[in-house]
């Protein structure tokens, strides 16, 4: 197979398939191992550089896909009327984070951190294809475990999981021995207000020695 040949080979399987095709099927389709279709996929996509195609190759985890390159996303939703797909709630956010930071996971593992039930909101990733099953886990009830789509990868633009932002380390945030410290100097810093204004004041103090020694002074004048 000549080099040419496997690059068109490539770009008809991507073409033809609209949505990510696994790194396996191509190789076997095309009988070549992984190296190859690795250097067939970047020549394919040095050709649209140097054409200016407005297409590209994306490498969704263990997946490729042929997609339009972001510049010319706004005229092709324009001119297919595509309607703006509606951003993901903060509970859909909160749920998709804890599944592709811990992935694969189950529904009963995403309720526990957040301490609701997240059945819909599980239910409503996958019906978005941002998730899909996992398998079962091999514990009484097999329950069914999730993990993220190459969907999610091209939403993110990510090339993989691998690529995710690494979350906060316990240094950056507030521990709860933190805020129990705060709240214990917040009680003692009341106490000690609370001491303050039950003490007379230095002035008055001042002015009743003021008049005790002038009273003192008067006796012994007369005398």
């Amino acid at each position: 197979m000549k080099l040419n040949e496997g690059i068109s080979i490539i770009e008809a399987i991507l073409f033809a398939s609209g949505e990510p095709v696994e790194t396996e099927r191509i190789c076997e389709a095309m009988v070549i191992d992984e190296d190859m279709l690795v250097k067939l996929v970047q020549l394919l996509e040095d050709r649209y550089e140097s054409n200016h195609s407005a297409l590209t190759v994306l490498k969704l985890g263990n997946c490729y896909q042929l997609a339009v390159k972001s510049d010319f996303i706004e005229y092709v939703r324009a001119a297919m009327e595509t309607k703006r797909m509606t951003p993901l709630s903060p509970a859909a956010m909160e749920v998709l984070t804890i599944i592709a930071y811990n992935q694969p996971v189950t529904k009963g593992f995403v309720e526990h951190i957040r301490g609701i039930d997240s059945s819909s909101v599980v239910n409503s990733l996958v019906d978005k294809n941002l998730l899909e099953e996992a398998g079962r886990l091999d514990v009484p009830g097999r329950p069914i475990a999730y993990k993220t789509t190459p969907a999610f990868l091209r939403c993110f633009q990510l090339s993989s999981i691998d690529e995710l932002p690494p979350l906060p380390d316990s240094e950056g945030q507030v521990s709860f021995d933190e805020i129990l410290i705060t709240d214990e100097e917040r009680e003692d810093i009341r106490k000690q207000a609370a001491e303050e204004s039950e003490k007379p004041k230095d002035g008055i103090n001042s002015g009743e020695n003021d008049n005790a020694d002038d009273e003192n002074a008067e006796e012994e004048y007369d005398d």
